[in-house]
């Protein structure tokens, strides 16, 4: 067995060397963005999951700010669109949540 690194190790390093670090960001914020979408398309939407993914964002492209480079102004669109999409998510949750508690009221009061 020998102590060399991984081709693929080496090839991630050099990556990470050679790539700005802006553009790892963005990477990542596109990859998170995916994640929440994906999270709220489910049936039922997870809302938590997507909650945490969209806090996440929100605090790396605040902290990050312009930081981030020339592309921050479509990370801060790209947020207030997946932002957008959880607040439906969450208020056709809480309406389906709230017309299942008004049957089990009427089913009850009628027996």
């Amino acid at each position: 067995m020998t102590d060399t690194p991984d081709v693929n190790e080496s090839e991630e390093i050099n990556y990470f060397r050679e790539t700005p670090v802006e553009t790892v960001l963005g990477n990542h914020v596109f990859v998170l963005l995916q994640l929440a979408a994906v999270r709220l398309a489910e049936t039922p939407p997870d809302l938590g999951g997507a909650q945490l993914v969209i806090d996440t964002l929100a605090a790396m492209i605040s902290a990050g700010g312009s930081r981030l480079g020339e592309h921050v102004d479509l990370y801060r669109s790209a947020l207030a669109e997946v932002q957008q999409v959880y607040v439906r998510a969450a208020q056709s949750a809480a309406r389906a949540n709230s017309d299942s508690l008004k049957r089990e009221g009427e089913t009850e009061s009628t027996e």
